[in-house]
């Protein structure tokens, strides 16, 4: 296929605009949208690259200048977002586009949202009803541009982001923090390194996994996940092989979308005990997901045997059924240099009980296709630990 095959415009689930070199045409998207002094919120890293620099550049030059935030961490903090409120209104912004990984694209649509809000940002943690507090008058419009092909968070209607005092990471939703616009070009991407491909490609395995066995009814959010993991076997290996591979990114790019948009059928036990993993240990979301991914399959094993034998064929295994699923994803951790164990990532078991403590609290458990108690949570953890399936 040529590059030409992947230039597209998709309506679902908001505008995308598809394709290779496709980031020329940022001045235009944002003056569809109304911007004309938008805030580029990225992370450090993408900062101090000559392709931020070059976006500015250009921009500048069709007559939309970027002001540039990229003080967020890995995990980004409320403190993240109110210094990028801060920044928004110090450069007198009207937009917000959302530049990178998932760390990047959570603080930037969050930014978008408490703009214009005069209550704290926990206030809106999706809980209840607590999105109609928002005034939907004062958010800015975003636009998403994906560099990492894992979180899918171009598509999502929250961000996850870290309350430090409470050592949690809470999820903020509302309906129209959606982004307005979303850019996928695989360009981008080209030259991630191997282990950050690994690990975010990863990260969009366990949305799509997780959605494709909770037994919430969504048959259209089961059947984009079944799509996403198919291209992920295909393209994922490829992508971690050769980085230069823009065909494998693209086909990464849409999976890892999809993933978000699948997980509108819930995740799981995965999401639920690395949201508090990431929060009190500042771990990459994916690589904590990665290493768990084999020990929830176990543990969900009598929910999950129908699912995963329709999975296996569908992706045409050797072995079909449970046991043929779990050996492709001990495979790609194995071949991506996935750490089998916590103690390979600094995490020991005294955190046991703290960690299944907050799991069972997060609104991801909902998902799982089993109800887990605390003691389960527990027992997953440390089977983590120790290298223990089964």
């Amino acid at each position: 296929m040529s590059d030409s095959d992947f230039f597209s415009n998709w309506n679902y689930p908001t505008a995308m605009r598809v394709g290779a070199g496709r980031i020329t045409e940022l001045p235009q998207m944002c003056r569809e949208l109304g911007m004309a002094t938008p805030l580029l919120v990225t992370d450090p890293g993408l900062a101090a690259l000559p392709m931020v620099q070059a976006i500015v550049e250009q921009c500048l030059v069709d007559g939309i200048p970027l002001a540039v935030f990229s003080e967020i961490k890995g995990n980004p903090t409320g403190e993240n977002v109110q210094d990028g409120v801060g920044a928004f209104k110090a450069h007198g912004c009207d937009g917000v586009i959302a530049f990178g990984g998932g760390s990047a694209l959570d603080a930037g649509k969050a930014i978008a949202l408490m703009v214009g809000q005069t209550h704290p940002i926990w206030t809106f943690e999706d809980v209840g009803d607590n999105y109609l507090k928002v005034n939907t008058r004062g958010m800015a419009p975003v636009i998403a541009v994906p560099t990492t092909a894992g979180t899918g968070s171009e598509v999502g209607r929250s961000s996850v982001i870290t309350d430090q005092d409470a050592k949690r990471k809470k999820v903020i939703f509302h309906p129209r923090m959606l982004p307005q616009i979303v850019l996928l070009d695989p360009e981008l991407t080209l030259g991630l390194p191997a282990p950050i491909t690994a690990a975010t490609g990863m990260d969009a395995l366990s949305h799509n996994l997780e959605a494709f066995c909770s037994s919430s009814f969504h048959p259209m959010a089961e059947g984009i996940a079944l799509e996403a993991m198919r291209l992920i076997h295909i393209y994922l290996p490829r992508a971690v092989a050769n980085g230069n591979d823009l065909e494998a990114r693209m086909h990464m790019l849409a999976a890892s979308s999809m993933g978000a948009t699948a997980f509108q059928r819930g995740l799981g036990a995965m999401h639920a005990l690395a949201h508090p993993l990431g929060a009190v240990y500042d771990k990459h979301h994916g690589l904590l997901n990665a290493i768990l991914m084999p020990y929830v399959l176990v543990a969900n094993r009598s929910a999950i045997e129908e699912p995963m034998r329709r999975l296996s064929s569908y992706l045409g295994l050797s072995e079909t059924g449970f046991d043929g699923v779990l050996d492709w994803v001990l495979l790609l951790r194995r071949e991506f240099g996935i750490p089998h164990t916590w103690a390979e990532i600094g995490i020991g078991e005294d955190a046991a009980n703290e960690i299944a403590a907050m799991a069972i609290a997060d609104p991801s458990a909902l998902g799982n296709p089993l109800p887990l108690s605390a003691a389960d949570y527990r027992g997953i953890f440390l089977n983590a630990c120790r290298g223990k399936l089964g």
